[in-house]
């Protein structure tokens, strides 16, 4: 039985070769255009970044010595705390009677310790001097006199008769506060070296020491290893911050020689300051 001819569906059409190629174009283009784009950035980036040359061994320790040869070091607490204190610093000459076998010349240090120029010292560097002579870290040069003394902590207050134009006052520290071990510093003129520093430790507190003259036993001193030598005493003695924590007052001598045998004694600030009217701390 044939069907009928207007019923049989006429035959799909195949869409051309152009048609194919637009559409796949249409799908694909958006692919192409992020290649194309990835490989502009990438060909930009190299010519902008390009890879590093690798250094040679000779470049690499060539730069090591030049670093190493710029770095400045810090400098040593040692080094701040001497330009802390030199201002305040006081040579101390005298002139005192003629005995057997000494001239009667005498040198100790001092230390500035208020606005008036008062200078705190060891009473024994002074003590029955004629003629008291002062040289400040400016270089000017004055005589002074005793205007406060304690026997009992070989403590002593001059003034000079005719200050620097320039008073520097030395910041005082607190004893108290040091512990054994703690770095100190002696500064001061031993022997006539003027400015001269030395280093060391506390070695102990609350000392005791008899005098020379052997009439006075000083209580309560600060024990170091600082050196320190005839010229010394009077000086301060400082912390690493620079602050006086002492007045050198003496030093130990086992075998009857006037030089430093490793121990040396200071009279605490809190201490020696009231001499000057400092209230004790």
């Amino acid at each position: 039985m044939h069907s009928n001819p207007s019923e049989i569906p006429e035959p799909r059409k195949n869409p051309s070769r152009r048609q194919n190629l637009s559409a796949l174009a249409r799908h694909t283009w958006p692919l192409g255009v992020a290649i194309a784009a990835a490989l502009i950035g990438v060909l930009l980036y190299s010519a902008l970044f390009p890879t590093p040359v690798p250094l040679t061994q000779s470049e690499i320790d060539e730069s090591v010595v030049n670093t190493m040869a710029s770095a400045t070091p810090p400098p040593a607490y040692s080094a701040q705390v001497y330009q802390v204190i030199l201002p305040s610093l006081v040579i101390i000459q005298t002139q005192k009677e003629p005995s057997e076998g000494e001239d009667g010349v005498g040198v100790g240090s001092g230390v500035v310790i208020n606005e008036s120029g008062d200078i705190l010292t060891a009473l024994h560097v002074v003590s029955g001097a004629e003629k008291i002579e002062v040289s400040f870290a400016d270089g000017s040069q004055t005589s002074a006199s005793i205007i406060a003394a304690e026997p009992e902590h070989d403590i002593a207050v001059i003034h000079p008769d005719q200050p620097p134009g320039l008073v520097v006052p030395a910041v005082l520290g607190n004893p108290n506060a040091m512990r054994i071990g703690d770095e100190t510093y002696a500064v001061g003129n031993p022997l006539g070296l003027a400015g001269s520093m030395s280093a060391g430790v506390i070695s102990g507190f609350d000392r005791s020491f008899t005098t020379n003259e052997g009439d006075i036993q000083l209580k309560g001193l600060i024990q170091f290893d600082a050196a320190v030598n005839p010229g010394n005493s009077g000086g301060p003695l400082l912390n690493r911050n620079g602050q006086v924590i002492g007045i050198v007052t003496a030093l130990a001598n086992p075998f009857e020689q006037k030089s430093f045998s490793g121990i040396g004694f200071a009279v605490p600030i809190s201490t020696a300051a009231t001499a000057a009217g400092i209230p004790a701390y």
